[in-house]
């Protein structure tokens, strides 16, 4: 043990004070931690893509929560492009123009291209909009120019954090997924994701692994079977959390071996739905740190009759939250 001594009064503020750094210099630094806010089905087609043509920004609602976090990541349910036809038979198409992507690079670093809608004008249009995202700068994964671009990760580094994204797609038609030599989105067969996961853990030398998936029966708000099995799969392989969307409600949410599975966050911006739980989404806000997910909460959006998301009325703002070591989902104690 070092002693610090003190001859004269005078002095005696400079030894505490050199004991004191002494101190805190043995203190190891804080732990990095990053935040994430991950939101739901952004379809710029429509009615939200008028609002953006009259110089409208669909997600200016929510530009605290979104600007706040260190990576902002959403699912584009829609593909954004000016060439192709629309897939036949298909009841549903959503083409958004190029200029809808400049207030979504304003408030995102990357989207999911893993979805039902990305292909619904061919593979032509999907490769337009895989140029489009690089020229804009906005991340993408969950769809690439063939079949290793898609099931490739996205690593994203923030405060020392190396978190690796992957997306994938369960919801027919399968004709959109990547081939070999075709653009499109990536399929969930589970050997495949279970090897995605292990090669953004070694290969990539990913800290964290987070899945965004596109699964699920639309309007159903109890996950299914399928969902559950494939969640928890996937932490099994080394994911450390589990996100998804696609059936247009909110659905419920657990914990699997002290891992978030937050099975669906709803809509964020769409038009077209009539019901409330239609119109109801979640931001998901996640802390992460080396060891995963320290804590997450939910924002509650409320989506208008343009497909506007705005942060829900005080009476139905309150999210859930969960930290680690909670056993239950808890109701935030403040919106």
């Amino acid at each position: 043990m070092t002693t610090v001594r003190c001859p004269h009064l005078a002095a005696a503020l400079c030894c505490a004070l050199a004991c004191c750094s002494g101190a805190m210099a043995a203190v190891p630094p804080p732990a990095p931690t990053v935040t994430l806010a991950v939101v739901g089905d952004i379809m710029l087609d429509e009615s939200p893509g008028t609002a953006i043509e009259r110089g409208q920004d669909p997600f200016a609602p929510f530009a605290a929560q979104l600007d706040g976090a260190d990576i902002r990541i959403g699912n584009l349910e829609c593909v954004v492009a000016t060439q192709g036809e629309a897939e036949p038979g298909k009841p549903y198409t959503f083409r958004a123009h190029p200029r809808t992507l400049q207030p979504l690079k304003r408030h995102f670093d990357a989207v999911t291209l893993a979805n039902n809608h990305s292909g619904d004008f061919g593979p032509g249009a999907f490769a337009e909009m895989l140029g489009l995202l690089d020229q804009a700068g906005i991340g993408r994964f969950g769809g690439g120019i063939n079949l290793a671009q898609a099931h490739r990760p996205l690593i994203i580094e923030r405060n020392g954090l190396r978190i690796a994204f992957l997306g994938y797609d369960e919801f027919l038609p399968r004709s959109f997924e990547a081939g070999a030599d075709q653009p499109g989105v990536a399929w969930s067969e589970d050997e495949q994701v279970e090897r995605d996961i292990a090669r953004a853990r070694g290969t990539d030398h990913a800290d964290l692994v987070i899945p965004i998936m596109h699964w699920g029966w639309e309007h159903d708000t109890i996950a299914s079977p399928r969902q559950r099995q494939l969640a928890r799969l996937m932490i099994d392989a080394g994911a450390d959390a589990v996100i998804g969307g696609h059936p247009h409600v909110t659905q419920d949410t657990e914990q699997y071996r002290g891992k978030p599975i937050i099975y669906s966050l709803g809509n964020f911006v769409f038009n077209g739905f009539d019901k409330a739980v239609n119109n109801t989404g979640w931001l998901l806000r996640l802390e992460l740190d080396q060891q995963g997910v320290r804590r997450w909460r939910t924002f509650v959006a409320q989506i208008d009759d343009q497909g506007i998301p705005h942060p829900a009325a005080a009476d139905d703002a309150v999210g859930a939250c969960w930290e680690r070591g909670q056993t239950m989902l808890l109701p935030c104690e403040t919106p």
